[in-house]
């Protein structure tokens, strides 16, 4: 039988893998997509709390001293994420290590990407939001910003707003076709050019390919879509480039099982892995001051009682993003929206969830208001040894043990505190809140946000990648998910990574030149095809020719 080959195969489906799928794809190369979960339509969302809808498209993945909740489908992370859609500010790309290296490459600011935010913005598209979009729950951090003498702004979201029903179930998928996942425009723009994506395959080992031509195999087993723990089969691809985008947990881990294989992988693999500083509190809700103090009112007899309507995130404060203040005091406050049985779980009242004061206070949840505070950690985690298969121990849909350990360090503390003390002093003024941090003690630290764990740079010692996405000392190898981001970004980080993802897309395009894919790359957009001028095509050309093309 003939060996399985393709020209890139990209192992992961969510922003970081439908990016390179499309433009490699309209580019001319034969691109195949292996993802680990399945694949699912808008009409195949569920929205209710059954407890095994949940675990068939998100992942939560348990370390020591951390937690991740990822995507696990077709798709991936853009599926279940809320959609805020937020540039990075300028400081974090100067950010430096202890030692006085740069965390980024110097290749990058904020400015160089810029105009591959604007591509990604316009392809998705990003929807700015006004005042009237915004949740209750935002406009009541707004008010109580406004209040504080902070200031407080709608959040641009990739959202369909005239399809939008402000439903609330995100987390679970959007069955309206408003949220724009990349099941909207990048995939099926990749599938219009010919790319194959294959669901339910797990990749499990990469090593150096025997067919003539072919830099890469990469073995996999393809699981059973009701058992995730139960595999059906398996195969091998051999590709001439492989994109490696299965998320910050899941790329660091491969790599590691990978290594002897491929004969070492650089030491920076699996360290440096970053939470983002995510740092989520619950406020309970004074309804009355909501009325005294805020002058707020949904109706004549409430006040508040809105945890739960409208968009997950609407609203931040944007107010400690000063790029002159000391490193871990900078930040954003940021309205969110958890399932309260998610509140409760993160033991919000602090101790033990018994108690007739705990019972009281899960009876008050619709007057609680969730925020998020993402604010600069030292990217202090690290992976350990990886499992035999897969990217942790998986015991049972939706839930698995992985290896990742994460001890904050005083700075990263330093930035939950400042975060803390910066909430309270907006949401307790008065007695119009009280302020809980999620504990620790459960999970240990929560983060739908991990980053940094096969991070590109200048400093071999301190990065995995090449300024241009390239694992060091692997040429043809792509890592393109969260995994390459470099340090915390103080926002949500979706639209960084796709922006790299976009970024990296000349230089991958350039390497399969090199390797014999007769490819003509040029940016453009997944939902109209048309090519793209100005100060992208600019862009691409200078990644294009640092890249050799």
């Amino acid at each position: 039988m003939s060996p399985q080959t393709t020209d890139v195969l990209v192992i992961g489906s969510g922003f970081g893998g439908a990016i390179p799928a499309y433009h490699l794809a309209a580019a001319g190369a034969r691109v195949t997509v292996l993802e680990r979960g399945p694949r699912l339509a808008t009409e195949d969302f569920t929205h209710d709390l059954d407890l095994g809808a949940y675990p068939r498209i998100v992942d939560v993945i348990k370390g020591d001293g951390i937690s991740v909740v990822a995507g696990n489908c077709v798709g991936g992370g853009s599926v279940v994420y809320f959609a805020a859609s937020l540039r990075a500010p300028s400081f974090v790309f100067d950010r430096r290590d202890a030692s006085g290296r740069r965390l980024w490459p110097a290749s990058l600011s904020r400015a160089a990407l810029d105009p591959w935010y604007e591509q990604v913005e316009q392809a998705l598209p990003v929807t700015k939001l006004d005042w009237p979009d915004v949740s209750y729950a935002g406009g009541v951090l707004a008010a109580a910003c406004d209040r504080a003498g902070h200031t407080c702004n709608p959040v641009p979201v990739a959202v369909d707003r005239a399809r939008c029903t402000d439903c609330n179930w995100m987390l679970s998928g959007c069955r309206f076709g408003a949220k724009r996942s990349m099941l909207l425009n990048y995939l099926p723009a990749a599938e219009a050019h010919g790319a194959e994506i294959r669901p339910l395959h797990e990749v499990q080992l990469i090593r150096p390919s025997t067919v003539p031509g072919y830099r890469y195999a990469v073995d996999y087993t393809t699981v059973d879509p009701a058992d995730y723990t139960c595999p059906t089969g398996a195969g091998t691809l051999h590709t001439k480039v492989l994109v490696l985008a299965a998320g910050a947990v899941g790329t660091p881990v491969l790599l590691q099982r990978s290594a002897l294989a491929l004969g070492g992988v650089p030491p920076a693999v699996g360290g440096y892995f970053s939470g983002n500083g995510d740092r989520v509190s619950v406020a309970e809700l004074d309804e009355g001051k909501v009325r005294s103090l805020l002058g707020l009112a949904r109706s004549a007899t409430v006040a508040y009682e809105a945890l739960h309507i409208g968009m997950p995130i609407t609203a931040a404060s944007f107010d400690r993003l000063d790029a002159r203040a000391p490193e871990f005091s900078r930040f954003t406050l940021q309205q969110i929206y958890f399932p309260t049985v998610t509140n409760s779980l993160a033991q919000t009242a602090g101790g033990r969830w018994s108690g007739v004061a705990k019972k009281q206070m899960r009876a008050r949840w619709r007057s609680w208001l969730t925020v998020l505070a993402m604010t600069e950690d030292e990217a202090e985690g690290s992976f350990g040894v990886p499992p035999l298969t897969g990217s942790f121990t998986r015991l049972a849909n939706g839930l698995g043990l992985g290896t990742m350990r994460f001890a904050p360090t005083a700075g990263t503390r330093r930035g939950w505190s400042e975060a803390d003390t910066h909430a309270r002093a907006v949401l307790e003024r008065d007695g119009l809140a009280t302020v809980r941090p999620w504990s620790e003690d459960v999970a240990g630290t929560v983060t739908a946000h991990p980053l940094a764990s096969c991070r590109l740079g200048d400093s071999a010692a301190i990065s995995a990648l090449t300024e241009l996405n390239e694992l060091r000392t692997h040429p043809g190898l792509f890592v393109t998910d969260g995994a390459a981001v470099p340090t915390s970004l103080t926002v949500n980080p979706s639209l960084t990574i796709a922006a790299l993802a976009e970024r990296a897309c000349p230089a991958i395009a350039a390497r399969c030149a090199q390797y014999g894919v007769a490819v003509r790359y040029a940016p453009s957009d997944p939902l109209t095809g048309a090519t793209r001028g100005g100060d992208i095509a600019a862009a691409a050309r200078a990644v294009a020719a640092r890249a050799g093309a």
